[in-house]
């Protein structure tokens, strides 16, 4: 019983701290659009380098439906050396009404000796128990705390925090005011730091930075 108890005060501040409650209509959701630091638009494409490792972000022309909602599809690949590491489709819709951008899942390879190996951390919203998260905020507020993943059972909860507004960020790509955000996971330890440029999008993740940005 006191585990039980214990679980349950857990579960009630874990969901004090981070928005986990989501309520839309499925009818303001759209495959395609953009807020101030997110572009769901198809053909926008983000050229990312850290090292040997190349990542190209790139939203496709098709769309898939998933919990019932046409979601738009980003593509991320990196590969290093030339040769695939991870190519990940992740799935989005954004709510014409307020500008937020909803996370419905991931669809994951990850390569080993040029063949895929495994496919750990694929989720999508409506199975098992996942649902869909929020992605960005149409309206962004330092200090707001929101689950980007909810899919316990697939090991999937990232969560995001909005650190600062208005940083400065030198990139190959060009400098830009963007907004700092940090992603966590209350299953894993660390973060990963992330910034945001209007009209553009991911410049900078972690060491990665935007070399081309481009359609």
């Amino acid at each position: 019983m006191r585990l039980v108890l214990l679980g349950a005060i857990f579960a009630a501040g874990l969901a004090a701290e981070w928005r986990s409650d989501f309520p839309v209509d499925p009818n303001n959701l759209g495959p395609t659009g953009e807020n101030q630091y997110f572009v769901l638009t198809p053909g926008h494409t983000l050229h990312f380098v850290e090292g040997k490792v190349r990542r190209t972000m790139t939203v496709l022309r098709k769309t898939l439906v998933i919990d019932g909602v046409e979601c738009g599809i980003i593509e991320d690949r990196e590969e290093k050396n030339g040769k695939p590491v991870e190519i990940t489709r992740d799935y989005y819709a954004v709510d014409r009404s307020t500008g937020d951008v909803y996370y419905f899942g991931e669809d994951v390879d990850i390569y080993k000796g040029g063949k895929v190996a495994s496919h750990k951390g694929s989720w999508r919203s409506g199975v098992g128990d996942a649902k869909f998260g929020l992605m960005m905020p149409g309206t962004i507020k330092v200090g707001d705390r929101f689950m980007q993943e909810r899919a316990p059972k697939q090991k999937a909860l990232d969560r995001s925090e909005v650190i600062a507004t208005g940083e400065k960020i030198v990139t190959p790509a060009g400098t830009f005011e963007c907004v700092h955000m940090r992603d966590s996971s209350p299953i894993e330890r660390g973060s990963d730091d992330k910034w945001y440029a209007p009209g553009v999008g991911l410049v900078k993740d972690g060491k990665a930075v935007l070399v081309k940005p481009g359609r």
